[in-house]
């Protein structure tokens, strides 16, 4: 970082006038809690006690002999408390919401994952929760909309524009802007205006940190390779953040959707589609038109449904740090099925484009090399989605005894 909140060129708080001071005093609340060991304590004793670390590296010892190339570790961040990385961020925004006497947080959720973690750490802290979450993804991912209302949270869908997870934080953006004094914006991934980028990364940092240590006590050298979806950012940069002063490949792996040709994706770095520009409070690569308009995406994955890209993440694809790839729609859902059959393990449909750009490659290389990939978050949200993409007639009978039964 050159200059406070840039890295290179991007990043940067460009947020209305109205919201300088707020900004200033989560800066001020974010330096001083990290500088501060009592926080770093109880920091560390609610991942412990309550979020369920360290997750376990699992050897996917299956998946390396299919494979035939390097073996394969799973950093599992689907087991953590509300199955996914997203409650790494939330307990330490909760700590320093609570550090700056808000009473009530807010939030935006694409796949739900941030905003189960975000109820269930408001239910915690004993804060009133509002989630903004897209109509689109509200359909799509309803499992996790009844877990957040029963943790007593009001889920508000957003109708405007797309009605996906960039409307969904342009709400919580106006929210904040009339409810300043009391309330806290838990922005879930490492993108947004300073310090959100450096604070989600910060505390999304434990993943890389027990990566590292695991994979040295378990085979007593480094990766190869380390894998990671990428949407705004947050799982990559914490688990990438283990790794970057180490001889190692980072790859991410962003939604290719229908194709990169097919203008239906969520792709901004790897197909070269994505331009700088500012929105949303910061500077990044965005997947606009000449006008600066932000154009639609699509992805199977609601998480990675996203118009923007972290601008850490961005610096360092730019300076050639961190590789990005993009994997497709059917090759997610083949890479899902695989890791199901062949290891048990059921990933979120955004951890599986990190597989499936693993799955790629790892055959060409030496069964002498390890990578890790981050499974991070389970699949048990989106059953609906895959249900209905593989065709299971299981499932769609299943829907039409039960429709026909409520009809009755």
């Amino acid at each position: 970082m050159n200059r406070k909140g840039y890295y290179g060129e991007l990043g940067g708080m460009f947020v209305p006038e109205v919201l300088i001071r707020t900004f200033e005093e989560l800066v001020a609340a974010f330096e001083e809690a990290r500088d501060d060991p009592g926080f770093q304590q109880e920091y560390q004793e609610i991942l412990s006690s309550y979020s369920c670390r360290p997750t376990p590296l699992t050897f996917a010892r299956n998946l390396s002999e299919y494979l035939g190339g390097a073996a394969i570790y799973v950093k599992r961040e689907d087991l953590g408390h509300t199955g996914a990385h997203k409650i790494n961020n939330v307990m330490g925004q909760g700590l320093l919401a609570e550090r700056m006497g808000k009473k009530r947080v807010i939030a935006e959720t694409g796949a739900g994952q941030h905003g189960i973690a975000t109820a269930t750490m408001a239910a915690r802290f004993g804060f009133q929760c509002t989630i903004y979450m897209g109509e689109v993804d509200v359909a799509r991912q309803r499992p996790n909309v009844f877990w957040m209302e029963q943790l007593g949270a009001q889920v508000v869908s957003v109708r405007d524009g797309s009605r996906t997870l960039k409307d969904a934080m342009n709400e919580a953006f106006r929210d904040w802007a009339t409810n300043m004094s009391d309330t806290h914006y838990v922005l879930g991934t490492a993108s947004g205006p300073h310090p959100f980028p450096e604070m989600v990364t910060y505390f999304q940092s434990v993943i890389g940190r027990e990566a590292r240590a695991q994979i040295l006590e378990r085979a007593g050298r480094l990766p190869a390779r380390v894998y990671a979806c990428v949407g705004g950012g947050s799982n990559a940069m914490g688990i990438f953040s283990g790794f970057l002063h180490d001889p190692v490949e980072l790859v991410g792996v962003e939604a290719g959707g229908k194709g990169l040709t097919s203008g239906l994706h969520a792709s901004r770095l790897a197909s070269g589609q994505g331009t700088v520009g500012v929105a949303q409070g910061y500077k990044t690569y965005f997947l606009q038109d000449q006008d600066g308009q932000m154009k639609g995406t699509h992805s199977i994955a609601a998480g990675l449904d996203y118009v923007g890209v972290s601008p850490i993440l961005s610096h360092l694809r730019d300076r050639g740090r961190v590789r990005v790839e993009a994997a497709e729609d059917a090759e997610v859902l083949e890479a899902f099925s695989l890791v199901l059959r062949k290891e048990g393990l059921i990933p979120a449909l955004e951890s599986a484009h990190a597989f499936a750009g693993a799955f790629r490659e790892i055959p060409e290389m030496s069964r002498q090399d390890l990578v890790i990939i981050n499974q991070s978050g389970r699949g048990d949200k989106d059953i609906f989605t895959i249900a209905e993409a593989l065709g299971d007639p299981g499932w769609r009978n299943f829907l039409r005894e039960k429709a026909e039964a409520d009809r009755a």
